[in-house]
Formats: C-alpha cells, sequence, structure tokens
C-alpha cells in the first residue's frame, strides 16, 4: 500500500467496514475476458484466539536483533456467503475457479462524502475500502445452503424472518468465499475548524 497512513489494521474496524458494507464485487475470469460481478452477501467473522501463555499486548523478544517487538494480534478470518442462478457466465466461473483452486478478487467500498478543493485536481472523495483474494467453494448440502442464505439475510435484512422451501433450496446456487487475504483502506472526510 503506497500510503500507509490510510492503512485500516484494527480488526474492530475492519469488521465495521465489512459490516456496512451490502456489496462486494467479485473480479472473475472465463474464456471472454476478465470481468466484475457486484453481488450481495452475508458473512462471518472469525477472529482466532491468541496463545493464552501470552498476555494480550506483551511484548516477544526477537533474538536475531535482540529488539523488543510487539505481539501482532491474529489476523480475522473472513468467509463471504453469496446466492446465484446455477447456470449463467458467473456461476460457471466460480465452477472454473474452484475446479483449478484458483483465487478471485474480492473489493467493497463505502462512499464517505466529497472532499472539496480549491481546485480541481485538488478534489477528492473520502471512502473505506476492502480488497483481497479468496477461494470459491460451491455449497451442495441444503443444510449448509441454508445457513449459508441465513448469513446473507441476517447481513441484508437482520429483522426479517427467512425461511426456505426444499424446491428453493434445490434451484438455488450457495457460494461460500474462504478469503485467504485482504487489506483495509480509508480516506477520512476533511474536518472543519470550529467558527
Amino acid at each position: 500500500m503506497r500510503l500507509a497512513k490510510r492503512e485500516v489494521t484494527d480488526t474492530e474496524t475492519l469488521r465495521a467496514m465489512v459490516d456496512a458494507c451490502k456489496t462486494v464485487r467479485l473480479g472473475l475470469v472465463d474464456s471472454e475476458g476478465i470481468f466484475i460481478v457486484p453481488v450481495n452477501f452475508g458473512y462471518t467473522w472469525d477472529v482466532p484466539a491468541q496463545d493464552p501463555r501470552i498476555p494480550s499486548g506483551a511484548a516477544s523478544m526477537s533474538t536475531r536483533a535482540g529488539a523488543v517487538t510487539a505481539r501482532p494480534a491474529a489476523a480475522p478470518h473472513l468467509t463471504l456467503w453469496i446466492h446465484s442462478a446455477t447456470e449463467g457466465r458467473k456461476a460457471a466461473a466460480l465452477a472454473a475457479t474452484e475446479a483449478a483452486a484458483t483465487p478471485i478478487a474480492i473489493e467493497m467500498d463505502i462512499e464517505d462524502g466529497l472532499i472539496h478543493g480549491s481546485y480541481a485536481c485538488a478534489y477528492s472523495y473520502a471512502y473505506r475500502s476492502i480488497m483481497g483474494i479468496g477461494i470459491a467453494h460451491a455449497v451442495t448440502s441444503p443444510s449448509e445452503k441454508r445457513q449459508g442464505l441465513g448469513h446473507i439475510m441476517e447481513h441484508l435484512a437482520p429483522s426479517e424472518e427467512a425461511a426456505y422451501t426444499s424446491e428453493a433450496i434445490e434451484r438455488v446456487a450457495v457460494w461460500r468465499i474462504d478469503v485467504t487475504a485482504f487489506t483495509g483502506k480509508q480516506r477520512e472526510p476533511k474536518r472543519t475548524r470550529l467558527q
């Protein structure tokens, strides 16, 4: 990342960014070329437990340099859940990437407003974004499909009840994307001075 000051590394801030996004864009490739598909999603967010023998925030010694460094926080595991028709370009591309274990790209963002400038090139936009890669897996068991659809509904319409008929479960394709790496980035809105 060119501007390290814009990188977001705090786990709770990253999760809040994912939660605020309602659309993820998938970067896929097929015989026709590269294409991007925006889809609704659900997610699960798991933060691995730290080694209980090492207190949180404790320093660890580097034996090579003899320097004391802070123990890094455990990286969260992000899993995305999407659904689609069982046929079509997106479904075929996802199936091909799964068969080849080829990663797909993911991107999600939140617009936080226009940043005004004194001349045209000084204008910009405040935003928060997540970019990464993951491996797509077709979900085939009815119980796991229900689980995936439940995550989608929980994220998009948490107050709504969701029931799925056996026929609907059979007809829908559900995909689990195990995100293997992602980064967060933020450009904050400019603060105005108090009068």
